[in-house]
């Protein structure tokens, strides 16, 4: 019984460890701005780019392959000249569209508690 909890506790950190891996990659603006533009769609990389403002070529390709190694964003490739390559949200991507649209909407639900907390504290390192 001791083995089985220890196999259980070790799950748990490596889960723990991983989401904070993931969190640390999708948790910045390029990641959430390309997840929320995605939506339900598929795009070509031109059309991300565009609809991305302010991000670079580089930041893009970049952002997508992690968002890609981690399961959020999948590529396909079509076998023409020159190769066209096209983004779409995986389910977990989708997933994960839905908790950051949750903590928005929490951020909106105490939006005046958050700013006069800040303020108060803000106040109080000044005095």
């Amino acid at each position: 019984m001791g083995t089985e909890h220890a196999a259980e506790d070790a799950d748990a950190v490596r889960a723990d460890s991983l989401a904070r891996e993931i969190f640390t990659g999708v948790a910045n603006k390029w990641s959430l701005l390309i997840i929320e533009v995605l939506r339900d769609r598929t795009l070509r990389f031109t059309e991300l780019r565009a609809e991305v403002a302010g991000i670079s070529h580089k930041m893009l390709t970049q952002t997508l392959r992690r968002l890609e190694r981690d399961g959020v964003v999948h590529r396909t490739v079509h076998p023409t000249v020159p190769p066209r390559v096209e983004y779409r949200l995986t389910d977990a991507g989708r997933s994960l569209r839905d908790t950051v649209n949750g903590m928005c909407a929490w951020s909106r639900t105490h939006l005046d508690e958050i700013e006069a907390s800040r303020h108060r504290f803000d106040e109080q390192q000044h005095v």
